[in-house]
């Protein structure tokens, strides 16, 4: 029979009970001698049931103690489920808490890996991200110099690339300083009402030579004399329209779709940018805000851009208390929803 501490303890108590009971009905029937044999047998006794005890009760979770130290180190947290620190068991107590440190423990070890691998994905993917506009910069730059530069109409070609690769570069310097300063929390969102409606337009306007290159349609679900006054700042969520709707025309379906449209709430308008593009599959839509993360690399790579829009966006984002809702189903397309306050006083 398993019997807990507390349980051993009462039946400890009732035969002690139980003895003294016994002794003194012994002491009104025997003379002096038979008290002094009684007295040594009930001290034998009670020795022998208070040791007992003591073993079965204290030496019986001490070895559940370290039977729970086994445990943990095999990383095995099954037993410990369905536990209460409420129990009046100390030695008890004791073993749960052994288990609670021990779990946060393990989870703090896994986000230290977690991060460690992030840090070196990071690394190698700035490393790469770097290298290839130098290299390229540097190779125009090299061939001019070997004697190209005679020829005016080389010259100008490769003057022309290779200013383009330190475009990019530059681009993406200074996407990564405004990550960092999102991160740190030092920038600041000057906030002021204005009409988002108005604000993509000039998006699509901005777009509209690149999406008609892949043929796909831009569509403003408004009406045409629609107005959807927010309270953000104005640059910053320019930045945001211009990074979800580039993404979707880069990684949308060729002569596809893209809608973007205003839905009004009580204190906040939802703004939704949805195409009709392949899709991205569960695994991958977790970390699509992560820095360089690309599902499709080799193609990512050739249609351009830093790899950090969506990271941007989500930083962006999350300043004005909000954030990004993904929901895509392959070969159906992805939507994309965050909600800004409205104006002031409305």
């Amino acid at each position: 029979m398993n019997l807990n501490s507390r349980t051993l303890a009462l039946l400890v108590s009732l035969a002690v009970a139980l003895v003294l009971t016994a002794f003194l009905a012994l002491a009104s029937y025997f003379s002096s001698k038979g008290l002094m044999v009684a007295l040594i047998l009930v001290f034998i006794c009670c020795f022998l049931l208070v040791y007992l005890s003591y073993e079965a009760l204290v030496f019986r979770e001490i070895k559940n103690v370290y039977s729970s130290l086994e445990k943990i180190k095999k990383q095995d947290y099954k037993k410990a489920e369905g536990r209460s620190l409420f129990t009046a068991d100390p030695l008890r107590k004791i073993k749960d808490e052994i288990f609670l440190i021990a779990e946060r423990k393990q989870q703090e070890i896994d986000e230290l890996k977690h991060l460690q691998v992030m840090r070196r994905e990071f690394l190698a993917d700035v490393s790469h991200e770097l290298k290839t506009p130098i290299f390229a910069a540097q190779g125009f730059i090299h061939t001019l110099l070997d004697g190209a530069m005679d020829d005016p109409a080389v010259r100008d070609k490769f003057l022309q690339k290779a200013a383009n690769s330190l475009d990019g570069l530059d681009t993406l310097v200074q996407d990564l300083i405004s990550i960092s300063q999102f991160e740190k929390g030092v920038v600041r969102m000057e906030k002021q009402d204005f009409d988002a409606v108005q604000l993509m337009r000039e998006v699509f306007e901005q777009l509209e030579q690149k999406a008609t290159a892949r043929q796909i349609r831009l569509h403003l679900e408004v009406e045409p004399t629609e107005r959807v006054i927010l309270h953000a700042d104005p640059n910053r969520i320019r930045q945001v329209f211009i990074n979800l709707v580039d993404n979707a025309i880069k990684y949308g379906r060729q002569g596809g779709n893209i809608w973007t449209s205003f839905s009004e709430g009580r204190k906040r308008y939802t703004i939704t940018v949805k195409d009709d593009g392949p899709g991205i599959a569960e695994e991958h839509i977790n970390r699509i805000f992560e820095r360089f993360y690309r599902i499709d690399k080799s193609r990512s790579r050739d249609m351009g851009g830093s790899g950090l829009g969506l990271a941007i966006s989500k930083h962006i984002v999350e300043a004005h208390r909000s954030f990004i809702a993904v929901r895509s189903e392959l070969g159906k397309g992805t939507t994309l929803r965050f909600k800004l306050q409205k104006e002031k006083g409305a």
